[in-house]
């Protein structure tokens, strides 16, 4: 069989790239692991419960809705404003005026650090800002400019203008948010509370523009997996071939065939890697490419990407509770930041974690020697709480509720811990010490109202999505070098791979990441195929 189009990956970034190469009228083959497309983007039904298995809202960015706008797709979106708390305190996130109560919830828990956390809001307030110039138009890509001249005079090109000074701020914050924290504070509990939200290493512009993503998330009507079901039904209408729970073992780039797991071979006119980008380098074998420079360029990308790990990842416990949605309303939003104790973690998940492992080296984890560590992580980590049927009452039964929270958690010890022979018992530990967490002060009496429950590790992450380390975002931010084109300058670079005919999508690691760029990325990618197949 030979397609115009190979798109490998079903998520975001893999939807959007076969969604305009099938629209433009190329025969498209979209291959994926995982049994539904949509990557990290799934949703799973319990007790009559709808979960929402990856991101727990969406922002816009000026690309999500725009590029539906496009296709002719319709999906109704709902607000997905966001709560922040510290222990027993919970403020709303809804407006640019909820900086002020944020300060006072800071305030509260560290007063003897005024200057520092007014010198954080500085920073946090120019970057909304600029991140008003970034994304506060519908990106230009899913514009037909020459036709809409309104458009093009009145507002791209003043846009333009304001983005050429935005873009050289942003470059200006682009070292690790731990450095511009400890520039700004000395208080260690103070940093911890701000720093736990992102991963290591994050650029201080993309973190610091939290406040500004917490007041773009949007909720789509059926869970943030409608929207990738949308886009599925979109490419199989428009004629795509798609083969689920077969994953891309081999790739012959002069031959320009893919061969899946079963043994089938595919030819492909282009290929859109939008997978794991080291399962590319690894499917192609250097030795038996007869081009030297080809092979000289796939095996050092190779040995490049084998060097770089994944960014941090993520444990989530999803609950089934008998209780309605109002109960949990009454304390917060349905999409919920919150810290049971404001002393934070400090430098627990870096020096912390790493002289654990250093002080049993190769060996097993004893269990007895972790859980000191584990019940100060989950004591004092940040979990993001989500509450679907706040949002969207269709997700849970009358008088039952979905709760999700979710922390940031470390590939490298769960791989440690499942090694050691303890991994069942560390998810049960774990469990009941994240639903403790936040039943404490925010919803006593949770764990006796819990119908079901059940759990996603990193390792749960890397055996559905293939992803390196179990990472969400991509690569790690504080990894020798970043491994992906991260300048908003260069994002239309950040699709070519030096692979004739091979191009990549999802492989951004920048703000807003996730979605928005997957579909940025996913359409950069097929605009590059569609062209390469018309001069051919």
């Amino acid at each position: 069989m030979t397609s115009d189009v190979v798109v490998v990956g079903g998520g975001a970034a893999g939807l959007a790239a076969s969604a305009y190469a099938a629209r433009a009228g190329r025969s498209v083959v979209v291959f994926d692991r995982q049994a539904k497309l949509g990557g990290l983007v799934q949703s799973v039904e319990r007790d009559g419960i709808v979960f929402d298995m990856g991101p727990r809202a969406v922002e816009s960015a000026g690309i999500v809705l725009p590029m539906l706008e496009e296709l002719g797709l319709s999906l109704e979106f709902v607000p997905s404003p966001v709560s922040i708390g510290i222990e027993d305190h919970v403020i709303r996130v809804d407006t640019r005026a909820s900086l002020a109560d944020y300060r006072e919830l800071l305030l509260r828990y560290y007063p003897d650090s005024a200057e520092g956390i007014d010198s954080i809001l500085k920073v946090i307030e120019a970057v909304m800002n600029d991140m008003d110039v970034l994304y506060g138009i519908d990106n230009p890509l899913f514009k037909d400019v020459m036709k809409d001249r309104r458009y093009l005079f009145r507002t791209l090109l003043p846009w333009m203008l304001r983005f050429a000074a935005t873009i050289r701020r942003i470059n200006r914050m682009g070292g690790p948010f731990e450095a511009l924290l400890d520039d700004l504070t000395d208080d260690t509990g103070l940093k911890s509370i701000i720093g736990q939200h992102f991963f290591k290493g994050t650029p201080a512009f993309f973190a610091m523009s939290y406040f500004s993503v917490y007041l773009d998330y949007l909720y789509p009507r059926g869970g943030t997996a409608a929207l990738m079901a949308l886009l599925e039904g979109y490419v199989r209408d428009h004629g795509a071939t798609v083969r689920t729970e077969l994953p891309v073992v081999h790739v012959d780039p002069e031959a320009r065939t893919v061969t899946d797991r079963d043994g089938g071979v595919t030819t492909y006119r282009t290929l859109i890697w939008c997978a794991d980008l080291k399962a590319l380098y690894r499917a192609i074998d250097p030795s038996s490419i007869a081009d030297p420079r080809l092979a000289g360029s796939i095996a050092g990308r190779r040995a490049e990407l084998e060097a770089c790990t994944g960014s941090d990842s993520v444990i989530s416990l999803f609950l089934s509770v008998d209780a309605p949605p109002e109960v949990f309303g009454e304390v917060a939003e349905g999409h919920f930041f919150y810290t049971p104790d404001a002393r934070g973690l400090g430098d627990h998940h870096t020096t912390g974690l790493e002289s654990l492992l250093a002080e049993y080296g190769d060996g097993p984890l004893p269990e007895a020697a972790v859980q000191g560590y584990l019940d100060t992580w989950f004591a004092r980590t940040t979990y993001e709480i989500s509450i679907p049927s706040l949002r969207d009452p269709a997700m849970s039964p009358p008088g039952k509720t979905g709760v999700i929270v979710s922390c940031l958690f470390d590939y490298r010890l769960t791989r440690r811990i499942q090694e050691s022979g303890w991994y069942d018992s560390f998810r049960e530990t774990a469990a009941d010490a994240m639903t403790a967490a936040i039943a404490e002060r925010l919803y006593p009496g949770l764990a006796a109202k819990v119908l079901g429950r059940f759990m996603s590790t990193p390792l749960t992450i890397e055996r559905y999505t293939g992803n390196t380390d179990g990472a969400i975002v991509g690569w790690a931010f504080d990894g020798p070098h970043m491994p992906a084109v991260h300048q908003m300058q260069r994002v239309a670079r950040s699709v070519l791979t030096p692979i004739p005919g091979v191009f990549q999508a999802g492989q951004w690691a920048y703000s807003p990441g996730g979605v928005p760029m997957g579909f940025l990325t996913g359409k950069l990618a097929a605009n590059r195929a569609l062209k390469e197949l018309g001069r051919r």
